[in-house]
């Protein structure tokens, strides 16, 4: 049986686009993939409060996190924050914060979340916080006996508002790179 060139130039054709196209929807995949992993312990990270600029009684400061030399973890986009020694205060997430996507710290790379308070209040109806704590959920298996997903640190930015008109903290979105100075 003989087959004609121009049919066997055709199903040649055909079977490599049928490999190229299952080749580009395998690596669409993989590609499209997103992280699930969110397993920064504090033992993999640096973890410091820096503080922002004041202006017209707002204030402003960022949990910045910074991988320990040859460790990498992936942070979600959003991260729970609580305060000690502030019961007044509503801590809540930046809307911007939600949808935001999980970043991955590596080898000395930092990624920063921004707080945002106010400050003018009299005295008497301000607090000062103890401590700020941030917790990256864990959805993996820990890697040991010390893992930590908590981060506490000293909250060393002086008072905040706890009055009825203003009591809230505001957590932004977790992002790559060092705070905007």
């Amino acid at each position: 049986m003989t087959i004609r060139p121009s049919v066997r130039r055709t199903v040649t054709v055909l079977a490599v686009t049928a490999a190229a196209a299952s080749a580009a929807v395998a690596g669409a995949g993989a590609a499209s993939a997103m992280p699930t992993d969110f397993n920064c312990a504090s033992s993999q990270v640096d973890t410091t409060l820096v503080a922002g600029e004041p202006g017209a009684g707002q204030r402003y400061a960022s949990v910045v996190f910074t991988a320990k030399p040859g460790e990498s973890c992936t942070l979600p986009g959003s991260l729970p924050v609580t305060l000690t020694g502030a019961d007044g205060v509503t801590v809540t997430i930046d809307p911007a914060a939600a949808d935001a996507p999980p970043v991955t710290v590596a080898d000395g790379a930092p990624a920063s979340m921004l707080l945002h308070w106010t400050g003018i209040e009299a005295p008497e109806n301000q607090v000062s916080p103890v401590s700020v704590t941030v917790t990256a959920p864990a959805t993996s298996t820990p890697r040991g006996d010390d893992f930590d997903p908590a981060i506490t640190l000293p909250w060393n930015q002086g008072p905040v508002d706890d009055s009825a008109e203003a009591h809230t903290l505001t957590v932004g979105p977790v992002t790559a790179g060092a705070p905007a100075e």
